[in-house]
């Protein structure tokens, strides 16, 4: 692909994804980052969300989880906590996640464990951006 550009995304367990690519928009912490080929060298923060990505002609995505980003000699590195391909997303999980951050964000804090608000708004994001990415791609799911 002429004027491509390496995309890979690792996670601790594995490289979810390595692929060429023409675009890569990456959730940084402080809003949207657009990459293109020959991007100037960078490292970012990323943020929970969607990463999406141009790969012949179609758009694509994934979820991408809190870590950084490098971009160097044309190849965008994102390592970060989990990255998910919308087929590998298990929507039931999601939505059972989902459930469980907001009760602990519901429970009054006297009595027992107090409540980790932060901790409880952080999976609480995750799984509703899971569930974004989910409504998104779901093409990508029904071809998977």
């Amino acid at each position: 692909m002429a004027g491509a550009l390496t995309l890979r995304v690792i996670t601790p367990d594995k490289i979810v994804l390595d692929v060429q690519t023409s675009s890569v928009k990456i959730p940084g912490v402080d809003g949207l980052i657009g990459i293109l080929p020959r991007h100037a060298h960078m490292v970012a923060a990323v943020d929970v969300g969607p990463l999406t990505y141009v790969e012949g002609g179609a758009e694509k995505g994934l979820f991408v989880s809190e870590g950084f980003a490098e971009v160097r000699n044309n190849t965008l590195r994102v390592v970060c906590e989990a990255g998910e391909l919308p087929a590998e997303i298990d929507e039931k999980r999601a939505k059972e996640a989902e459930k469980r951050a907001r009760e602990r964000m519901g429970r009054p804090k006297s009595g027992g464990e107090p409540v980790d608000v932060l901790r409880a708004e952080a999976a609480l994001r995750r799984a509703l951006m899971r569930q974004h990415v989910l409504g998104l791609y779901a093409r990508e799911r029904v071809r998977s």
